[in-house]
């Protein structure tokens, strides 16, 4: 029997880098592209209809942009894992990617290297920046850190939810956090959402950001 391939949506207003795209994808074969759209309202029909894996979203485009899109898919179609492939590598356009709730950033320079690992690590639940980006991130958070409201608001963390932040962070699905823990993935879930909530986290990716800033995973690593 086959094993599932990475149902895949493209999203981006030219039609010959969908083109190009496409057929990148397409020649792997644990993925392929079910379907197309050229703006963010497509984006979300799609998104409702197709219900993919991931969703690979452009961020400038006409009627809906890949930010607004990418917001309303995540509350709306939330098994759906979106990773945004654009030209902009600016901080300005990162952070809200990321507050949008992408779970994935990859520049269109380098599609041809890091795009198919970027949709393999966003379709298993895990977080995939291109390597400046890491940095970006850590510079911010390590400042909000000195600053003090991270280090305040991990105070109010149980030693369980810190437990479930850690293994999240570390790319652990509910379920294998609650194997780990002796917990039903019911009871993970609930920690994640308090502990989202404790830290103003809104993604996988802030939660990601944090326990890297926090030095929380240096044990591991």
């Amino acid at each position: 029997m086959a094993e599932k391939k990475i149902r895949v949506l493209l999203v981006d207003d030219h039609m010959v880098v969908r083109i190009g795209v496409k057929a990148l994808i397409d020649s792997e074969p644990d993925m392929e592209v079910v379907g197309e759209a050229a703006n963010g309202v497509e984006a979300i029909q799609q998104a409702k209809q197709l219900r993919p894996d991931v969703i690979v979203m452009d961020i400038s485009m006409p009627e809906m942009d890949g930010l607004e899109a990418t917001r309303r898919i995540r509350a709306e179609v939330p098994e759906s894992r979106v990773l945004i492939l654009t030209v902009h590598a600016q901080e300005k356009y990162l952070f809200p990617v990321l507050k949008a709730g992408g779970a994935g950033y990859v520049l269109k320079s380098t599609v041809d290297t890091e795009l198919f690992d970027a949709i393999r690590t966003v379709a298993q639940g895990g977080a995939f920046l291109y390597p400046s980006a890491t940095h970006m991130l850590l510079e911010d958070y390590l400042n909000q850190m000195h600053n003090g409201p991270l280090q305040d608001a991990y105070e109010t963390l149980s030693e369980r939810e810190r437990e479930v932040l850690k293994l999240l962070a570390l790319g652990h699905t509910a379920s294998e956090a609650a194997d780990q823990l002796a917990l039903s993935p019911k009871t993970v879930e609930t920690y994640r959402t308090r502990i989202m909530q404790k830290l103003n986290l809104h993604s996988r990716a802030d939660l990601v950001k944090y326990a890297l800033a926090r030095g929380l995973l240096t044990e591991y690593t």
